[in-house]
């Protein structure tokens, strides 16, 4: 052991650890929210405003830390808090709900929402996914679902599970086959339920698949869930990015963060000659991103596996292939921008 350290000496070897994107260390950006030190026990405790679980980028920042300190021959211990929530406060055990949004429909964005959950859950992340599409609930099918919620003693609902992920969808009520025609008070107060009265736990992420557009849904959700994220899906020809265009006001009009853009259907897989063909064009929505200065999170091709949801033990995202892969890294930039999202406004509110 090199020396018994106080707090002055860890927080001048914390001083060593950048933030990759924010560009000073974590000690002037004030993300070290509070260091124990236990001398009796050998150990160090620090804890961090970090507010993505498994995001790649926080998941080395931690591992940074831990190494500036280990000349001192403690223990180190990371924990991680970004903010406290109240236990009265809707989704109060969920730490950050990432919303999934378009402009229109017919772009993939449940497909993409249901890979994004997971591949969160594929890193590690305890998530839910509610499937909030009142007019075309399609998440149960897509990851095919076969069991129903339950109900508990107390009354409330407990989702089924489907590849590590809580699930919740208007289709599990009604039925698939079953229309949906509902005014906007009742949207409002269905949604306001289920979110308040599912057993939904701790969850690291919950995902929601909205539906397309600007309506009800979309209001309802922003005027009583917590969002800390949205990510919006476009597909690469104009009518659709100018749609998506929409949806990117709309979550302006209430402050919510936007993660990022993801194109999808960028370009047809012959699974017979192994070329691409642009169906749809292609760049479209990165071209967007550039546009409005954000970040883009990904392209992800017209794939026949993605089409049919899997082989039914497997996502896309789950598998070997190409488009697995740029899925993956769709779950992990979101998760790293969802992060950035959480440094930034707790680093400035604490300047």
């Amino acid at each position: 052991m090199s020396e018994q350290p106080d707090e002055a000496a860890v927080r001048a070897r914390l001083r060593g650890v950048r933030d990759p994107d924010l560009g000073d260390d974590i000690v002037s950006l004030d993300l070290v929210n509070e260091i124990e030190i236990d001398h009796e026990a050998a150990g160090i405790r620090v804890d961090l405003a970090l507010g993505a679980p498994y995001s790649p980028a926080e998941t080395a920042m931690a591992g940074e830390t831990r190494t500036a300190l280990s000349e001192f021959g403690y223990d180190v211990d990371i924990t991680a808090t970004v903010r406290e929530r109240s236990p009265e406060e809707i989704l109060s055990g969920v730490g950050n709900v990432i919303a999934v949004a378009s402009g229109k429909g017919g772009v993939g964005k449940s497909t993409v929402a249901v890979n994004l959950a997971a591949g969160l859950s594929e890193l590690g992340a305890r998530v839910g996914l509610f499937d909030a599409d009142i007019y075309g609930p399609n998440v149960p099918r897509l990851v095919d679902a076969e069991e129903q919620p339950q109900v508990s003693t107390e009354e409330t609902i407990i989702p089924p599970e489907r590849f590590g992920i809580k699930l919740m969808s208007m289709d599990f009520l009604v039925g698939s086959d079953d229309p949906v025609i509902w005014r906007g008070p009742m949207v409002h107060k269905v949604l306001t339920q289920l979110w308040a009265d599912v057993e939904w736990g701790t969850l690291d992420y919950m995902v929601i698949d909205l539906p397309p557009g600007t309506g009800d849904t979309q209001l309802s959700m922003l005027q009583t869930v917590p969002v800390t994220g949205a990510v919006i899906v476009t597909t690469p020809q104009q009518v659709a990015v100018d749609d998506a265009r929409k949806g990117l006001e709309m979550f302006a009009e209430h402050e919510t963060p936007v993660l990022g853009i993801v194109e999808n259907m960028s370009g047809f897989q012959c699974p017979d000659c192994g070329s691409e063909h642009p169906i749809f064009g292609t760049g479209g929505g990165r071209e967007f991103a550039d546009e409005v200065e954000l970040p883009f999170l990904g392209d992800v091709p017209l794939d026949i596996g993605v089409r049919e949801g899997g082989d039914g033990d497997k996502l896309p995202v789950m598998t070997d292939s190409e488009t697995g892969s740029t899925l993956r890294s769709l779950a992990r930039t979101t998760a790293d921008m969802q992060g950035l999202v959480h440094r930034r406004e707790h680093s400035t509110s604490r300047a």
